[in-house]
């Protein structure tokens, strides 16, 4: 769809949605690139074999013409660029998760408040260069999961996704499926490209970010994605954001109690809409 894409003296557009709780954006690709970022509320957005799960931390970027779909497990403010094709050409061609800095943050409030970025209006192109620039020098996080296409491996993955608490050995669940662990590993490592055992670490710390953004205590968190303790789990997620999760769960409170007030959004679409 072209509907929200830049027009013509236009590089950036833009566009501001309340949903409720459960709603469901359903598959679609825009003609120009995307970032989809949350003031609030969390997003879970998937294309192809991969799913990402979005607090108001990160923003995901998605290319022209990539397909995609999007899951609010409750209400979110969304805040959502177009870019015309070309203005981020040293960006990665696949979609990523980006850590939003406070600065890229109210770039992208700004943004949004303008509206749209004209290409012959001075502020407008100023705004323009600087966010681009920001989005450029995002870095990229893992909170994404990539499933394989191998039927053998799917089930494999499956079963983790099901149970990511679960340590049980990677032979065992090789055994359960039918197929062996150097297929499994030779499998993961082609489609994926990292091992089993990294991609299970992957699976943990995404389901452990969905359960913070819900509330649940450090302890809870650690327990419920497999780690005994609870030092363990927060090593872990401090080598991967480079925070604790009690000062990344902090920082997400201070978003959440500072919203932008410089923009009223229109009020949400209909079941039917798209971003």
């Amino acid at each position: 769809m072209t509907e929200y894409d830049p027009k013509r003296g236009i590089s950036v557009a833009t566009l501001a949605y309340e949903y409720p709780s459960r709603f469901e954006v359903l598959e679609h690709a825009h003609g120009s690139d995307q970032l989809i970022y949350a003031i609030s509320g969390l997003m879970e957005i998937s294309s192809d074999q991969s799913i990402w799960l979005i607090p108001p931390h990160f923003a995901l970027w998605i290319p022209a013409r990539t397909h995609h779909r999007i899951h609010m497990p409750g209400p979110v403010s969304m805040r959502t660029l177009y870019l015309r094709i070309g203005l981020t050409a040293r960006l990665d061609p696949r979609c990523a998760v980006l850590h939003v800095t406070p600065l890229l943050r109210e770039l992208i409030v700004e943004t949004v408040r303008v509206s749209q970025l004209r290409v012959r209006n001075r502020y407008e192109c100023a705004l323009r260069d600087l966010l681009i620039s920001q989005i450029q020098k995002a870095s990229p996080m893992p909170t994404f999961v990539t499933l394989p296409r191998d039927a053998r491996a799917f089930a494999v993955a499956q079963a983790v996704l099901r149970k990511p608490a679960e340590s049980m050995a990677m032979a065992d669940l090789c055994a359960e499926a039918g197929v062996s662990v150097r297929t499994i590993q030779r499998v993961f490592r082609k489609e994926i490209g990292i091992d089993f055992e990294s991609w299970r670490r992957q699976v943990r710390l995404t389901k452990a970010v969905e359960l913070l953004v819900s509330g649940y205590s450090i302890k809870e968190v650690a327990h419920k994605v497999g780690y005994c303790q609870p030092s363990a789990f927060v090593e872990m997620f401090r080598r991967t954001f480079g925070t604790t999760p009690k000062a990344w769960m902090l920082a997400l409170e201070t978003l959440a109690n500072d919203p932008p007030t410089t923009h009223k959004p229109p009020s949400a679409p209909q079941r039917s809409g798209k971003l």
